[in-house]
């Protein structure tokens, strides 16, 4: 699983040569070298903890971009321990990051008043009877394809947001999001008149 962007050079430095390099010269390509000494390393060891290849892949390409800004202030002895420990604590705090996002979500879950729409970010036609419909839907056209999508859906069809969310293959954080955040912007839109 070589990294797309690397020149295949044989070199016959050894790690510490190439860590000098790189500190000194900034080059990523000579850290790609180093580091695709042991991709395979940190491949096993994010497999080992995540479980899931794909994942694991993920998480290579995701070491290696941290290594270009975390390398150059560490003192590395032996760069193959290094980075076994670097692979390592990234896995774990990843699964604890993981494990707080689904006790978070549990707990939306589980709270029937979540995905209540609140009083104070009530839809504009909800609070204002003297509304310009003509008006309101001029300004539903200026917003954003993604709000303007699920405003509509959500107002005008009645979807849910897990429908929403299915109808347009997104997440449903964001299909609350662009409701949110599009009647935030048809508001002011209104208001400017």
């Amino acid at each position: 699983m070589p990294l797309i962007f690397l020149r295949k050079r044989e070199t016959k430095e050894s790690d510490g040569e190439l860590l000098k390099r790189f500190r000194e010269g900034g080059d990523v390509a000579v850290l790609g070298q180093l580091y695709e000494r042991y991709m395979r390393l940190v491949y096993g060891v994010c497999l080992k903890y995540l479980e899931e290849r794909e994942a694991a892949k993920d998480e290579v390409m995701n070491i290696f971009e941290k290594l270009v800004t975390t390398v150059p202030g560490e003192e590395i002895l032996n760069f193959r321990t290094w980075l076994y420990v670097v692979t390592k604590n990234h896995c774990l705090m990843l699964l604890r990051s993981r494990k707080s996002e689904l006790a978070r979500m549990e707990t939306m879950l589980s709270d029937p008043t979540f995905f209540m729409e609140k009083e104070e970010v009530s839809h504009p036609m909800e609070n204002d009877e003297g509304i310009d419909m003509k008006r309101l839907e001029e300004c539903i056209e200026r917003l954003k394809d993604e709000q303007k999508n699920c405003i509509q859906l959500f107002y005008y069809e009645g979807c849910g947001y897990r429908q929403i969310a299915e109808r347009l293959g997104m997440a449903e954080s964001k299909v609350k999001s662009y409701i949110q955040n599009g009647k935030r912007n048809l508001r002011i839109c209104l208001e400017q008149g």
